[in-house]
Protein backbone atom coordinates (compact mmCIF):
# COMPACT_ATOMS: atom_id res chain seq x y z
CA UNK A 1 0.00 0.00 0.00
CA UNK A 2 0.86 3.25 -1.19
CA UNK A 3 2.68 5.95 1.65
CA UNK A 4 -0.62 8.29 0.05
CA UNK A 5 -2.83 5.66 0.76
CA UNK A 6 -2.08 4.57 4.29
CA UNK A 7 -1.88 8.23 5.22
CA UNK A 8 -5.64 8.49 3.85
CA UNK A 9 -6.40 5.17 5.68
CA UNK A 10 -5.48 6.77 9.01
CA UNK A 11 -7.01 10.24 8.60
CA UNK A 12 -10.00 8.53 8.20
CA UNK A 13 -9.55 6.33 11.17
CA UNK A 14 -9.06 9.83 13.50
CA UNK A 15 -11.88 11.20 11.76
CA UNK A 16 -14.23 8.50 12.76
CA UNK A 17 -12.90 8.35 16.45
CA UNK A 18 -13.85 12.18 16.65
CA UNK A 19 -17.13 11.25 18.25
CA UNK A 20 -15.02 9.93 21.40
CA UNK A 21 -13.60 13.28 22.28
CA UNK A 22 -15.80 15.73 20.44
CA UNK A 23 -15.59 18.18 23.38
CA UNK A 24 -11.46 18.54 23.36
CA UNK A 25 -12.01 19.20 19.49
CA UNK A 26 -15.21 21.35 20.04
CA UNK A 27 -12.62 22.96 22.44
CA UNK A 28 -9.97 23.56 19.85
CA UNK A 29 -12.37 24.54 17.10
CA UNK A 30 -13.47 27.46 19.22
CA UNK A 31 -10.27 28.30 20.25
CA UNK A 32 -9.01 28.98 17.11
CA UNK A 33 -12.15 30.53 15.72
CA UNK A 34 -11.81 33.07 18.60
CA UNK A 35 -8.18 34.06 17.74
CA UNK A 36 -9.06 34.62 14.36
CA UNK A 37 -12.05 36.40 15.10
CA UNK A 38 -9.96 38.69 17.22
CA UNK A 39 -7.34 39.06 14.85
CA UNK A 40 -9.68 39.61 11.95
CA UNK A 41 -11.75 42.43 14.09
CA UNK A 42 -8.23 44.36 15.15
CA UNK A 43 -7.34 44.04 10.82
CA UNK A 44 -10.56 45.13 9.71
CA UNK A 45 -10.59 48.46 11.92
CA UNK A 46 -7.20 49.31 10.83
CA UNK A 47 -8.25 48.82 7.22
CA UNK A 48 -11.29 50.77 7.33
CA UNK A 49 -9.37 53.93 9.11
CA UNK A 50 -7.13 54.01 6.38
CA UNK A 51 -9.61 53.37 3.21
CA UNK A 52 -11.30 56.76 4.60
CA UNK A 53 -8.35 58.32 5.35
CA UNK A 54 -6.30 57.64 2.11
CA UNK A 55 -9.61 57.47 -0.46
CA UNK A 56 -10.05 61.15 0.25
CA UNK A 57 -7.01 62.31 -1.04
CA UNK A 58 -5.77 63.16 -4.43
CA UNK A 59 -2.76 63.44 -6.63
CA UNK A 60 -3.57 66.22 -8.92
CA UNK A 61 -4.53 68.15 -5.59
CA UNK A 62 -1.72 70.68 -4.03
CA UNK A 63 -1.95 70.82 -0.05
CA UNK A 64 -0.18 73.76 1.26
CA UNK A 65 0.18 74.09 5.30
CA UNK A 66 2.80 76.18 7.17
CA UNK A 67 6.19 74.69 7.70
CA UNK A 68 6.31 71.95 10.57
CA UNK A 69 2.80 71.56 11.10
CA UNK A 70 1.69 68.17 11.31
CA UNK A 71 -1.85 68.56 10.56
CA UNK A 72 -4.25 71.92 9.24
CA UNK A 73 -5.11 72.60 13.47
CA UNK A 74 -2.15 73.89 14.32
CA UNK A 75 -1.42 75.70 10.68
CA UNK A 76 -2.09 79.15 9.60
CA UNK A 77 -1.60 80.68 6.29
CA UNK A 78 -2.18 84.72 5.86
CA UNK A 79 -4.92 85.93 3.33
CA UNK A 80 -2.35 88.09 1.42
CA UNK A 81 0.31 84.08 1.29
CA UNK A 82 -3.14 83.14 -0.24
CA UNK A 83 -3.60 85.35 -3.14
CA UNK A 84 0.71 84.82 -3.77
CA UNK A 85 -0.40 81.35 -4.18
CA UNK A 86 -3.22 81.60 -6.54
CA UNK A 87 -0.61 82.95 -9.20
CA UNK A 88 1.13 79.48 -8.78
CA UNK A 89 2.08 77.38 -11.75
CA UNK A 90 0.00 74.43 -12.87
CA UNK A 91 -3.10 75.42 -11.28
CA UNK A 92 -6.42 74.36 -13.07
CA UNK A 93 -8.92 76.83 -13.47
CA UNK A 94 -12.75 76.29 -14.24
CA UNK A 95 -15.28 79.54 -14.92
CA UNK A 96 -14.42 80.90 -11.79
CA UNK A 97 -10.95 81.60 -11.84
CA UNK A 98 -8.02 79.04 -10.59
CA UNK A 99 -9.11 76.33 -8.46
CA UNK A 100 -7.66 77.10 -5.22
CA UNK A 101 -9.15 76.17 -1.66
CA UNK A 102 -8.07 78.49 1.43
CA UNK A 103 -9.97 76.84 4.05
CA UNK A 104 -10.61 77.32 8.20
CA UNK A 105 -10.36 74.27 10.62
CA UNK A 106 -12.14 74.51 14.16
CA UNK A 107 -13.56 72.19 16.32
CA UNK A 108 -16.73 71.90 18.15
CA UNK A 109 -18.40 69.59 20.49
CA UNK A 110 -20.69 66.57 19.18
CA UNK A 111 -22.04 64.01 21.36
CA UNK A 112 -21.56 60.29 20.28
CA UNK A 113 -25.05 58.21 20.09
CA UNK A 114 -23.06 55.11 20.85
CA UNK A 115 -22.14 56.17 24.27
CA UNK A 116 -23.20 59.52 25.23
CA UNK A 117 -19.84 60.87 25.63
CA UNK A 118 -18.31 64.26 24.53
CA UNK A 119 -15.95 64.13 21.27
CA UNK A 120 -13.96 67.04 19.19
CA UNK A 121 -15.70 67.78 15.57
CA UNK A 122 -14.27 69.57 13.14
CA UNK A 123 -15.87 72.58 11.35
CA UNK A 124 -14.41 73.40 7.84
CA UNK A 125 -14.59 76.91 6.65
CA UNK A 126 -14.86 76.44 2.81
CA UNK A 127 -15.53 77.83 -0.43
CA UNK A 128 -17.47 77.13 -3.93
CA UNK A 129 -14.26 76.15 -5.00
CA UNK A 130 -12.98 74.10 -2.35
CA UNK A 131 -16.54 71.84 -3.01
CA UNK A 132 -15.74 72.00 -6.65
CA UNK A 133 -12.06 70.26 -5.35
CA UNK A 134 -14.22 67.42 -3.79
CA UNK A 135 -15.38 65.89 -6.94
CA UNK A 136 -17.39 63.06 -5.05
CA UNK A 137 -19.24 65.89 -3.29
CA UNK A 138 -22.85 65.17 -3.34
CA UNK A 139 -26.15 66.60 -1.04
CA UNK A 140 -28.27 64.09 0.12
CA UNK A 141 -31.03 65.72 1.82
CA UNK A 142 -31.54 69.41 2.17
CA UNK A 143 -29.28 72.08 0.70
CA UNK A 144 -26.19 73.97 0.42
CA UNK A 145 -25.94 76.58 2.97
CA UNK A 146 -25.91 80.16 2.24
CA UNK A 147 -22.79 82.42 1.99
CA UNK A 148 -22.61 85.06 4.75
CA UNK A 149 -24.66 83.04 7.16
CA UNK A 150 -24.81 80.86 10.40
CA UNK A 151 -26.12 77.64 8.21
CA UNK A 152 -23.51 74.48 7.43
CA UNK A 153 -23.94 70.96 5.97
CA UNK A 154 -23.18 67.95 8.07
CA UNK A 155 -21.15 65.02 6.67
CA UNK A 156 -23.04 61.59 6.06
CA UNK A 157 -20.54 60.25 9.02
CA UNK A 158 -21.67 62.58 11.41
CA UNK A 159 -25.05 62.17 10.84
CA UNK A 160 -24.56 58.55 11.60
CA UNK A 161 -22.51 58.30 14.37
CA UNK A 162 -23.29 61.69 16.46
CA UNK A 163 -26.47 62.90 17.94
CA UNK A 164 -28.08 66.64 17.52
CA UNK A 165 -26.83 66.96 13.82
CA UNK A 166 -30.77 66.55 11.93
CA UNK A 167 -31.84 68.88 9.05
CA UNK A 168 -33.14 71.43 11.01
CA UNK A 169 -31.19 70.94 13.98
CA UNK A 170 -29.84 74.12 15.82
CA UNK A 171 -25.92 73.64 17.01
CA UNK A 172 -24.35 75.82 19.78
CA UNK A 173 -20.48 75.85 20.01
CA UNK A 174 -19.60 78.86 22.18
CA UNK A 175 -21.87 81.72 21.53
CA UNK A 176 -22.45 80.96 18.25
CA UNK A 177 -25.38 79.16 16.51
CA UNK A 178 -25.63 76.96 13.32
CA UNK A 179 -27.95 75.31 11.90
CA UNK A 180 -28.25 72.26 9.74
CA UNK A 181 -29.58 72.48 6.18
CA UNK A 182 -28.10 70.00 4.45
CA UNK A 183 -26.97 66.47 4.52
CA UNK A 184 -23.78 65.53 2.18
CA UNK A 185 -21.56 62.57 1.11
CA UNK A 186 -18.16 62.36 -0.15
CA UNK A 187 -17.71 58.95 -1.30
CA UNK A 188 -17.18 57.34 2.69
CA UNK A 189 -14.36 59.23 3.08
CA UNK A 190 -13.10 61.51 5.87
CA UNK A 191 -14.32 64.70 4.78
CA UNK A 192 -17.66 62.81 5.34
CA UNK A 193 -16.68 63.26 9.02
CA UNK A 194 -16.50 67.09 8.93
CA UNK A 195 -19.22 70.07 9.30
CA UNK A 196 -18.54 72.26 5.98
CA UNK A 197 -19.95 76.60 6.28
CA UNK A 198 -18.80 79.65 4.67
CA UNK A 199 -15.18 80.41 5.49
CA UNK A 200 -15.60 83.91 5.74
CA UNK A 201 -18.48 83.54 8.49
CA UNK A 202 -16.07 81.32 10.94
CA UNK A 203 -13.26 83.71 9.97
CA UNK A 204 -15.75 86.30 11.71
CA UNK A 205 -17.20 84.54 14.22
CA UNK A 206 -13.41 82.73 15.64
CA UNK A 207 -11.77 86.11 15.47
CA UNK A 208 -9.56 84.72 12.69
CA UNK A 209 -9.47 87.73 10.83
CA UNK A 210 -8.58 87.21 7.22
CA UNK A 211 -6.51 84.25 7.63
CA UNK A 212 -6.84 80.71 6.86
CA UNK A 213 -5.32 77.22 7.91
CA UNK A 214 -4.59 75.13 4.80
CA UNK A 215 -4.99 75.57 1.21
CA UNK A 216 -5.90 73.59 -1.59
CA UNK A 217 -5.11 73.36 -5.08
CA UNK A 218 -6.07 71.89 -8.22
CA UNK A 219 -3.27 71.04 -10.35
CA UNK A 220 -3.61 70.26 -14.00
CA UNK A 221 -1.39 67.36 -14.23
CA UNK A 222 -0.34 65.40 -10.77
CA UNK A 223 3.82 66.32 -12.07
CA UNK A 224 3.20 69.70 -10.94
CA UNK A 225 3.50 69.19 -8.27
CA UNK A 226 7.39 69.71 -8.24
CA UNK A 227 6.83 73.20 -9.83
CA UNK A 228 4.47 74.75 -7.13
CA UNK A 229 7.25 73.04 -4.44
CA UNK A 230 10.29 75.55 -6.46
CA UNK A 231 7.45 78.17 -6.49
CA UNK A 232 7.05 78.00 -2.86
CA UNK A 233 10.63 77.74 -1.84
CA UNK A 234 11.93 80.62 -3.77
CA UNK A 235 9.47 83.26 -2.96
CA UNK A 236 10.69 84.34 0.59
CA UNK A 237 6.52 85.43 1.40
CA UNK A 238 5.70 82.06 1.53
CA UNK A 239 6.69 79.68 4.38
CA UNK A 240 4.19 76.44 3.43
CA UNK A 241 4.91 72.76 3.02
CA UNK A 242 3.84 71.35 0.03
CA UNK A 243 2.75 67.84 -0.67
CA UNK A 244 -0.10 66.14 -2.44
CA UNK A 245 -3.60 65.71 -0.96
CA UNK A 246 -2.65 62.09 -1.12
CA UNK A 247 0.33 62.01 0.28
CA UNK A 248 -0.88 63.70 3.18
CA UNK A 249 -3.89 61.52 3.85
CA UNK A 250 -1.80 58.81 3.43
CA UNK A 251 0.47 60.34 6.58
CA UNK A 252 -2.84 60.78 8.53
CA UNK A 253 -3.79 57.37 8.15
CA UNK A 254 -1.03 56.18 9.77
CA UNK A 255 -2.30 57.16 13.03
CA UNK A 256 -4.34 54.44 13.28
CA UNK A 257 -1.81 51.60 12.11
CA UNK A 258 -0.74 50.69 15.76
CA UNK A 259 -4.26 49.15 16.01
CA UNK A 260 -3.03 46.29 13.34
CA UNK A 261 0.25 45.97 15.23
CA UNK A 262 -2.09 45.75 18.24
CA UNK A 263 -4.18 43.35 17.15
CA UNK A 264 -1.29 40.70 16.07
CA UNK A 265 -0.23 40.76 19.62
CA UNK A 266 -3.61 40.36 21.39
CA UNK A 267 -4.04 37.54 18.49
CA UNK A 268 -0.64 35.79 19.24
CA UNK A 269 -0.72 35.99 23.20
CA UNK A 270 -4.50 34.45 22.24
CA UNK A 271 -2.95 31.85 20.49
CA UNK A 272 -0.73 30.81 22.80
CA UNK A 273 -3.89 30.43 25.18
CA UNK A 274 -4.90 28.20 22.17
CA UNK A 275 -1.91 25.98 21.79
CA UNK A 276 -1.88 24.99 24.91
CA UNK A 277 -5.20 23.44 24.94
CA UNK A 278 -4.74 22.32 21.19
CA UNK A 279 -1.68 20.54 22.06
CA UNK A 280 -3.69 18.68 25.22
CA UNK A 281 -6.39 17.70 22.92
CA UNK A 282 -3.91 16.19 20.17
CA UNK A 283 -2.00 14.49 23.05
CA UNK A 284 -5.24 13.13 23.86
CA UNK A 285 -6.50 12.32 20.90
CA UNK A 286 -2.83 9.90 20.30
CA UNK A 287 -3.48 8.58 23.43
CA UNK A 288 -6.76 7.63 22.81
CA UNK A 289 -5.93 5.50 19.53
CA UNK A 290 -2.76 3.85 20.91
CA UNK A 291 -4.12 0.41 20.36
CA UNK A 292 -5.83 1.65 16.98
CA UNK A 293 -2.27 3.36 15.66
CA UNK A 294 -0.38 0.04 16.63
CA UNK A 295 -2.64 -2.44 14.65
CA UNK A 296 -1.97 -0.05 11.48
CA UNK A 297 1.50 -0.60 12.29
CA UNK A 298 1.74 -4.12 12.90
CA UNK A 299 -0.13 -4.70 9.51
CA UNK A 300 2.82 -3.15 7.75
CA UNK A 301 1.51 0.75 7.69
CA UNK A 302 4.57 3.41 8.33
CA UNK A 303 5.40 5.87 11.05
CA UNK A 304 4.96 8.56 8.31
CA UNK A 305 1.30 7.83 7.83
CA UNK A 306 1.00 8.16 11.34
CA UNK A 307 2.83 11.24 11.72
CA UNK A 308 0.87 12.76 8.89
CA UNK A 309 -2.48 11.41 9.60
CA UNK A 310 -2.26 13.27 13.47
CA UNK A 311 -1.01 16.01 11.82
CA UNK A 312 -3.70 16.56 9.08
CA UNK A 313 -6.58 16.08 12.29
CA UNK A 314 -4.87 19.09 14.29
CA UNK A 315 -4.73 21.52 11.31
CA UNK A 316 -8.25 20.40 10.07
CA UNK A 317 -9.51 21.01 13.47
CA UNK A 318 -8.05 24.39 13.28
CA UNK A 319 -9.16 25.18 9.67
CA UNK A 320 -12.83 24.55 11.09
CA UNK A 321 -12.10 26.90 13.32
CA UNK A 322 -10.45 29.67 11.27
CA UNK A 323 -13.72 29.03 8.89
CA UNK A 324 -16.34 29.64 11.91
CA UNK A 325 -14.02 32.50 13.41
CA UNK A 326 -13.67 34.37 9.74
CA UNK A 327 -17.56 33.84 9.47
CA UNK A 328 -18.00 35.57 12.63
CA UNK A 329 -15.40 38.70 12.48
CA UNK A 330 -17.59 39.20 8.67
CA UNK A 331 -21.29 39.04 10.17
CA UNK A 332 -20.11 41.42 13.75
CA UNK A 333 -17.33 43.64 12.20
CA UNK A 334 -17.44 43.92 8.27
CA UNK A 335 -19.41 47.49 7.39
CA UNK A 336 -19.24 47.95 11.15
CA UNK A 337 -19.33 51.74 11.46
CA UNK A 338 -17.14 53.71 14.41
CA UNK A 339 -15.30 57.14 15.15
CA UNK A 340 -12.33 57.45 16.59
CA UNK A 341 -9.65 60.30 16.95
CA UNK A 342 -7.74 61.25 13.65
CA UNK A 343 -4.76 63.23 13.55
CA UNK A 344 -6.06 66.16 13.96
CA UNK A 345 -7.30 65.64 17.80
CA UNK A 346 -11.58 64.81 15.92
CA UNK A 347 -13.51 62.47 15.21
CA UNK A 348 -13.14 60.28 11.99
CA UNK A 349 -15.97 58.17 11.48
CA UNK A 350 -15.31 55.18 9.37
CA UNK A 351 -16.63 51.70 8.42
CA UNK A 352 -14.41 48.27 9.77
CA UNK A 353 -13.50 46.77 6.22
CA UNK A 354 -12.64 42.89 5.56
CA UNK A 355 -10.90 42.16 2.62
CA UNK A 356 -9.66 39.14 1.11
CA UNK A 357 -6.06 39.59 2.39
CA UNK A 358 -7.43 40.06 5.66
CA UNK A 359 -8.92 36.90 5.54
CA UNK A 360 -5.64 35.24 4.16
CA UNK A 361 -4.03 36.52 7.37
CA UNK A 362 -7.24 34.77 9.30
CA UNK A 363 -5.98 31.82 7.46
CA UNK A 364 -2.87 31.99 7.84
CA UNK A 365 -3.13 32.24 11.79
CA UNK A 366 -5.36 29.11 11.91
CA UNK A 367 -2.49 27.13 10.16
CA UNK A 368 -0.32 28.17 12.19
CA UNK A 369 -1.99 27.02 15.32
CA UNK A 370 -3.45 24.08 13.70
CA UNK A 371 0.36 23.07 12.27
CA UNK A 372 2.04 23.57 16.10
CA UNK A 373 -0.12 21.76 17.90
CA UNK A 374 0.00 18.89 15.58
CA UNK A 375 3.33 18.78 15.07
CA UNK A 376 4.75 17.49 18.89
CA UNK A 377 1.68 14.84 18.91
CA UNK A 378 2.14 13.89 15.16
CA UNK A 379 5.89 12.99 16.24
CA UNK A 380 4.59 11.33 19.39
CA UNK A 381 2.09 9.49 17.50
CA UNK A 382 4.60 8.06 14.76
CA UNK A 383 7.69 7.39 16.85
CA UNK A 384 5.06 4.84 19.60
CA UNK A 385 6.87 1.52 20.07
CA UNK A 386 4.15 -1.15 18.80
CA UNK A 387 4.64 -3.34 21.73
CA UNK A 388 3.97 -0.49 24.21
CA UNK A 389 0.92 0.51 22.00
CA UNK A 390 -1.11 -2.35 22.51
CA UNK A 391 -0.34 -2.91 26.07
CA UNK A 392 -1.77 0.93 26.29
CA UNK A 393 -4.53 0.42 24.20
CA UNK A 394 -6.00 -2.84 26.04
Amino acid sequence: MSLVSQSSAVIMMNVRSLPRRFWMSAAMVFASAVVVAILLAFLAMAKGFETTMQSAGSDDVAFFLRVSSAAELNSTVSNEQVNILTNAPGIASNENGPIISPELYVIVDGVKKSSQTKANIPLRGINQQGIALRENFKLTQGRMYSTGTNELIVGQGILDEFAGFELGDEIRSGKNVWTVVGVFTTGGNVFESELWADAKVIQSLYNRGSSYQSVRAKLTSPDQIEPIKAFVENDPRLNQDVQSEKSYFSEQSKGLSYMALFGRVISTIMALGALAGALNTMYTSVSDRAGEIATLRAIGFSHISAFIGTLTEALVLSVIGGILGSIAAFIFFDGLSAATLGGSFTQVVFQFQLTSDLFLQGATMALVIGFISGLFPAWRAARLPVVIAFQNGR
